[in-house]
């Protein structure tokens, strides 16, 4: 019997190599990237054409190499980093394992100029899929420069697997992030196509981090910092308004080195202490300094996932740093107590003067209540009283007063119409012209699903309507008996906490969730208008200058034609700058800048998370965002409107993500509910 087991070649052994190391463009940049830096260079500069398909270059001011190092550096397993296997728990450096230039060689057109300081010439080294073409002395400056030409160019079939440029070239830009801000003493410089994107000097951490987000993030960065004997965390965190849905700008450096780390991310929400809204991630750049014999960093081919000995205490560590920061700089809501809203110093009109046996030490320097100037007249009117007696029924006023703010219930107590009737006059002149003041003959709307409350009607001629986005919704609703619940009407719809609504029907009860049947709604009208081209625009009268990451910025230019179908002009106007002059016609009313940065950063997560075809992920992107605004009051008229466009969709039950909109409580399960 032959024996089948044989030695690989170098040639194919590199190309397998290149299969872990180098995924795309992205991982060259990275892995050559980090060589720099381990170099000590102080100015690094990338060079970017086609998204990387056709050429990148790194051109540091590092120690450079000499002829034999130059020459070695491509074969596999050659490193100047580890000699002993007790180096593998030393390691500060970015490489180690010598299989990057090996494997780039393998599957690419290299091309290496590198000097030292010292010497008078350096070396110059071709190598296309393994094979040396060339190698000689030349005059070149000092440091290292490498071209990497046309990539995968042995290897068509990983060729055909690279995305678009503008994928591709996202994915470069988020590791030029990385290692930029992990180094913040040193200065990148990024150009593609001939177009500087980043131009990035060298100085503190806070520059480096307001020079690669924009200006904006100046005034939300707070320092944080925590140093023990086993770790040392510092960096920096933002506040808790500025938290963005999309989790792509939190930052975790161990040694220095980029990491992802669910368990430690967290920790730095839960140290936020409730403060984020709901589904936000805030932005945060920290550093973790630890004795290397303490993580394990050779777990994953890219070095993006680390093992530490003692999980726990890092998070605590980190959790306390975080919380600390919050606390430091008042970023979390607090409770003031040196000030009180109710009392003011001033005697109270209508009171007795106090004589001086009643004043007590501190008295003179008591806050009075004040009276609100509805109530003067009666006050005068009445005789005098002891603050003793006034008290409880304050007190009980309170307490109408909360009652009657929480439930929409109708009261028939002399006492309550009096506080209605005193708190309507405090606010006399406030409301608009639109919205009549309500006396005893307007009753409130109850929204009692059980039955209308019997109470006269309002007259006629003045009727209340409320605004909402829920009358510009332009879903053609279409009359479907099988959707719809049967047993739904108008007048037993019941809106809860302005995010839930319910309403009986014959086998029960249904509870709708507010946000996603809008969601479900938007969704419908926003991918018929990317399929149909046919999205309605609304000019905006004073334009909005909006500025983009980088990134997004590409991006946005990247989906011009299809953000157009959505509704949306802008131009370019400058560098990662575009200046909006129309929005989607449902989104009228929104922030425009929020909305289509939040809009992008939201395709961004969708498109590499969840795969999704543009049309897809647009459409999905823009109905989320939309519906957070529309947790809100509705009218009696409104909720009927906003039932029967949720049954006219394509899918009243789920959002486009597959969440559960409506509910159905059987009789059953609300008796159920009573055992």
């Amino acid at each position: 019997m032959h024996n089948v087991i044989q030695l690989l070649p170098d040639s194919i052994a590199n190309q397998i190599a290149a299969g872990e190391v180098v995924q795309r463009p992205a991982s060259v940049v990275k892995e050559l990237l980090e060589n720099s830096v381990d170099a000590k260079a102080k100015s690094i500069q990338v060079i970017i054409r086609e998204a990387g398909r056709n050429l990148i270059q790194i051109v540091d001011d590092g120690l450079g190499m000499t002829e034999t190092d130059a020459r070695m550096s491509f074969e596999r397993h050659a490193t100047s980093k580890i000699r002993t296997s007790d180096d593998l728990f030393r390691i500060r450096t970015m490489g180690f394992r010598g299989e990057a230039l090996a494997s780039i060689a393998a599957v690419a057109q290299v091309e290496m100029r590198t000097r030292r300081a010292d010497d008078e010439l350096g070396t110059l080294i071709r190598i296309e899929g393994s094979d040396i073409k060339a190698q000689e002395s030349i005059s070149c400056l000092p440091g290292t420069n490498l071209l990497i030409k046309n990539l995968f160019f042995n290897v068509p079939a990983r060729r055909n697997f690279l995305k678009s440029n503008s994928v591709e070239m996202r994915h470069i830009l988020d590791e030029f992030q990385r290692v930029a801000l992990a180094n913040p003493e040193v200065a990148f410089s990024l150009f593609h196509n001939d177009q500087e994107i980043y131009n990035l000097p060298a100085g503190k951490l806070s520059r480096r981090i307001v020079d690669m987000f924009g200006k904006n993030y100046r005034e939300q960065l707070n320092f944080c910092e925590e140093k023990t004997p086993y770790v040392t965390v510092h960096g920096y965190i933002g506040k808790p308004e500025s938290a963005k849905k999309a989790r792509n700008e939190q930052f975790f450096f161990v040694n220095n080195r980029y990491i992802k780390h669910n368990y430690l991310h967290h920790a730095v929400v839960g140290a936020y202490e409730g403060t984020l809204p709901e589904g936000s991630h805030p932005f945060y750049v920290l550093f973790i300094e630890i004795d290397p014999s303490h993580i394990d960093i050779n777990i994953h081919p890219t070095k993006t996932e680390i093992k530490f000995d003692d999980e726990r205490s890092v998070y605590a560590i980190m959790m306390a740093a975080v919380r600390k920061a919050v606390g430091l700089y008042n970023l979390s809501p607090s409770l003031d107590f040196d000030s009180d809203v109710n009392f003011l110093s001033g005697a109270r009109p209508g009171s007795a003067p106090a004589g001086p046996a009643s004043k007590t030490p501190d008295s003179g320097s008591l806050p009075k209540p004040i009276t609100p100037s509805w109530a003067t007249d009666k006050a005068a009117s009445r005789p005098a009283s002891s603050p003793a007696t006034e008290r409880p029924s304050l007190r009980n006023e309170s307490l109408d007063r909360a009652a009657g703010s929480s439930f929409d219930m109708p009261r028939s107590s002399a006492s309550t119409r009096s506080s209605v009737n005193n708190w309507q006059a405090l606010y006399e002149g406030v409301a608009g012209a639109d919205t009549p003041a309500r006396t005893e003959s307007t009753p409130e709307p109850t929204g009692d699903w059980l039955g209308p409350a019997q109470t006269p009607p309002p007259p006629a001629e003045q009727p209340v309507t409320l605004s909402s986005r829920a009358n510009q919704l332009q879903v053609p609703v279409e009359t479907n008996e099988s959707a719809v619940p049967v047993g739904v009407e108008g007048d037993n719809i019941m809106q809860l906490q302005n995010r839930y609504l319910l309403a009986p029907v014959k086998s029960g009860m249904v509870l709708i969730d507010q946000r996603r049947a809008y969601e479900r709604i938007l969704y419908d009208q926003f991918h018929s208008a990317l399929t149909k081209r046919s999205g309605s625009s609304q000019q905006l009268l004073f334009p909005k200058t909006v500025t983009l990451s980088p990134v997004d910025c590409q991006l946005a230019l990247d989906l011009r034609d299809d953000l157009m179908s959505l509704g949306f002009e802008f131009d370019e106007l400058g560098q990662n700058t575009l200046v909006i002059r129309g929005v989607p016609a449902l989104t009228t009313g929104e922030n425009e800048e929020e909305l289509f940065a939040n809009l992008l950063a939201q395709i961004r997560v969708d498109t590499g998370r969840l795969k999704l075809d543009r049309v897809e992920s647009m459409a999905r992107s823009l109905a989320r965002r939309s519906s957070q605004r529309h947790v809100s009051r509705l009218s009696v008229t409104e909720r009927k409107a906003l039932i029967d466009q949720l049954f006219a969709s394509t899918n009243p039950s789920y959002t486009p993500t597959g969440e559960p909109v409506t509910v159905v409580l059987t009789l059953d399960k609300i008796a159920g509910l009573f055992r």
